[in-house]
């Protein structure tokens, strides 16, 4: 759908990258890269039941849903566009800040509108049901932020619904509901687990689209210019490597100067800035996970110097590398007791 507040270098951008897209292929590996090194987010998960004749509005959000419909049909209008019929295994990746409408229809009379009295919330979870009623759309929704670091947001700037066929082989109901039973256990690592479970979904999604005719892949600024996405996703897989702008560049087969204009057109930063924060993003898992040496971690984020490293850190942190580790083993030790 058409979104009237794009600007006009998200426009521009949209533009360029559709002309380039088949200059170079976007490659299985870069995409590997790109989804092993993909951070999820679970933000909260929400269950839907909308019995016949009612209807159910959800308000903007800055972060994207995933909704899964379970069972029932009905349909689905998403910031104000025409409705889309639901039915089973229908999942929609709803972008950041969009209202939508789901509704059934009833024997007779206007549907009714499903107040926020009866919604409720438990360990994370939003339901949102009539009491006593028998639902005919019963879907699972899921609100979230999937980055690369700390500034690159994947689903950032989706402007238009992803939406797929799943069928039950697929396993996203199952996916989705052990997700929700994590939260309504809150059990060790919850967090972890439901982050994975919602990460499986998202690459289910991405194996969908390489397979399609219509790749949705190609609907995000950062995957739509695949000579900037090759040299985004070395970027990504190999953060502490002695990275320049001109061997991105040649990584991506574009002059430096157009590297530096297409990079910073779609990400609004400049290589050094993103790939300074893919190296405070491994650095910061290398102190929660490892028992390694600063030294080494800072070698291993690409800093030759332990106090240059340090700077970096405390600047995207606010903490030292010594005090982050410390206050991550602690959150462990919090967590077993």
């Amino acid at each position: 759908m058409p979104n009237s507040k794009a600007t006009p270098k998200q426009t521009l951008v949209e533009q360029n990258g559709a002309r380039r897209t088949g200059a170079v292929k976007l490659s299985t590996t870069d995409l590997n890269s790109l989804m092993k090194a993909l951070d999820i987010d679970v933000i909260a998960l929400t269950e839907i039941l909308v019995p016949p004749g009612h209807r159910v509005e959800f308000g903007t959000i800055d972060v994207p849903g995933i909704h899964y419909n379970l069972s029932g049909v009905g349909r689905i209008s998403i910031n104000g566009e025409p409705a889309i019929p639901l039915s089973p295994h229908l999942l929609i990746i709803v972008p950041p800040n969009t209202p939508l409408t789901i509704e059934v229809d009833g024997e007779s009379g206007p549907q009714r509108l499903i107040s926020r009295d009866c919604w409720t919330r438990r360990d994370g979870i939003l339901r949102v049901a009539v009491p006593d009623g028998q639902p005919e759309i019963v879907q699972v929704c899921g609100f979230f932020n999937a980055s690369f670091g700390q500034s690159v947001r994947l689903f950032g700037e989706l402007r238009e619904p992803v939406i797929e066929q799943f069928e039950p082989a697929d396993r996203i109901d199952l996916k989705l509901r052990e997700a929700m039973d994590e939260l309504l256990q809150q059990e060790v690592g919850v967090g972890a687990m439901t982050a994975s479970l919602l990460k499986q979904i998202v690459v289910s999604l991405v194996r969908r689209s390489v397979k399609s005719s219509q790749r949705w892949t190609e609907r995000f600024s950062i995957l739509a210019d695949r000579q900037i996405t090759r040299a985004f996703a070395d970027m990504v897989a190999r953060p502490g490597a002695a990275h320049s702008v001109q061997s991105l560049a040649h990584c991506a087969g574009l002059s430096r100067s157009a590297f530096m204009t297409r990079f910073s057109d779609i990400f609004g930063q400049t290589p050094m800035a993103i790939l300074r924060d893919l190296r405070m993003r491994q650095a910061a898992i290398d102190l929660k996970t490892t028992s390694m040496p600063i030294d080494i971690v800072a070698l291993n984020a690409g800093y030759e110097s332990r106090s240059s490293f340090a700077r970096a850190f405390r600047r995207a942190y606010n903490q030292d590398p010594s005090d982050y580790r410390r206050t991550a083993k602690e959150s462990k030790a919090d967590i077993r007791t």
